[in-house]
């Protein structure tokens, strides 16, 4: 088994390098305001990292999980905003038009994120249920040839900004699971309300959003009622692409800890020859290539998403992996790393979310414990198979 990058990967993570190097880096500090990078997203659109999760004949490329898991943690090594940006077109939002909306709203919308113009929002969180989908309250009715929607939405990513918002809603008021499909609902459709209320910890910001009465063409609902287990398969992708952002932060954290351990001079030598830091510098290495590991594993896994078992295990690994090591990290540095102006502080706070979109860490604990205890063949063990 060969263990390493493809020619064409490579020049793929090289790219996206020079683009974060030269773009990004430089306006990290001023992403934490709130804005949404217009810049950095047509700067990485012009090398086509927008279009990855598009069809070619949409303007993209159609890249596997595994490549563009590769893009994103290279972008997340220096700004968590721009790489949440990213998430938000190249995710599970792109992949689900591009699978489920029929060909002429894919023309719509789809060449306007691969060329960076485009921004879609997905809704799921309401203020009474996050994980429990099945307890979602928003609700589609189909009247005649339209699609009327009703309900809340809470701590929503891009939704003032939105050419469409994909929304997860109840279809027709059927109870639990079964009733769950998904609508495409354009940004200033009348009775559609998005107000950016929430200002995170990571800098960007969330919004509150109402349907009231809104009225779409019955061809934007794109999965009725009993979906459920297909929406969830299609979100697999999404926790492969959270992952590789808090993959991406660490690994950020630590390249800024080696320069730290390198420069940082006390009692007549470099930091860096001290033990004690030393070995926080290895700990925090070995954690980022078991969770690399995990995490590429899982995308390689896709056909065309990701297994849940294995994405379940590296989302887990790699949201609690990212909180320590960036945590480290701000240790190194000290007082220094408690500030803005050092990338460090800026990465640690953006790690945070990870343990808490696209799943929670305890919720896939479970999963993953679940399939263990009532699925596993003994027989054949928990190997690789």
């Amino acid at each position: 088994m060969k263990l390493e990058l493809s020619p064409e990967q490579q020049q793929l993570v090289d790219t996206v390098r020079k683009v974060r190097q030269r773009e990004i880096a430089p306006r990290a500090l001023q992403s934490i305001g709130g804005e949404f990078p217009h810049d950095n997203i047509k700067a990485l659109a012009s090398v086509g990292v927008m279009g990855m999760a598009i069809p070619e004949r949409f303007g993209g490329s159609d890249a596997s999980i595994l490549d563009t898991v590769l893009a994103l943690e290279e972008i997340a090594k220096s700004c968590y905003i721009t790489a949440e940006a990213v998430i938000g077109e190249i995710g599970v939002q792109s992949r689900i038009i591009s699978t489920y909306a029929p060909e002429h709203l894919q023309a719509k919308y789809l060449p306007r994120i691969a060329s960076g113009e485009g921004v879609l929002s997905i809704c799921m969180t309401e203020p009474d249920a996050g994980t429990d989908v099945a307890s979602f309250r928003t609700n589609s009715r189909i009247e005649g040839h339209e699609v009327v929607i009703n309900g809340a939405k809470t701590l929503i990513s891009r939704a003032q900004l939105a050419d469409v918002l994909i929304v997860f809603t109840r279809v027709n008021g059927i109870a639990g699971a079964a009733g769950i499909g998904c609508v495409l609902v354009p940004g200033g459709t009348p009775g559609l309300q998005a107000k950016a209320t929430y200002r995170t910890m990571g800098g960007d910001h969330l919004c509150d959003v109402t349907f009231d009465e809104c009225r779409v063409p019955l061809d934007h609902l794109i999965l009725q009622q009993d979906s459920m287990k297909t929406l969830i398969n299609a979100f697999n992708a999404q926790r492969c692409l959270n992952s590789a952002m808090c993959l991406g932060m660490a690994e950020g954290a630590l390249e800024e800890s080696i320069r730290y351990l390198r420069d940082r001079k006390a009692f007549g030598q470099r930091i860096g020859d001290f033990q004690g830091l030393r070995w926080k510098a290895a700990d925090m290495y070995i954690e980022i290539e078991a969770a690399r590991g995990l995490l590429y594993r899982a995308a390689a896994s896709a056909d065309p998403f990701p297994d849940p078992l294995i994405t379940a295990a590296a989302k887990t690994y790699c949201n609690e992996m990212a909180i320590r090591v960036t945590n480290t990290a701000v240790q190194i540095h000290g007082g220094y790393g408690f500030t803005d102006e050092f990338a460090v502080s800026r990465l640690y706070r953006g790690a945070r979310f990870g343990s808490l979109g696209g799943g929670t860490t305890e919720t896939l604990r479970n999963y993953v414990g679940r399939h263990l205890v009532d699925y596993v063949d003994l027989a054949s063990g928990v190997g690789v198979h």
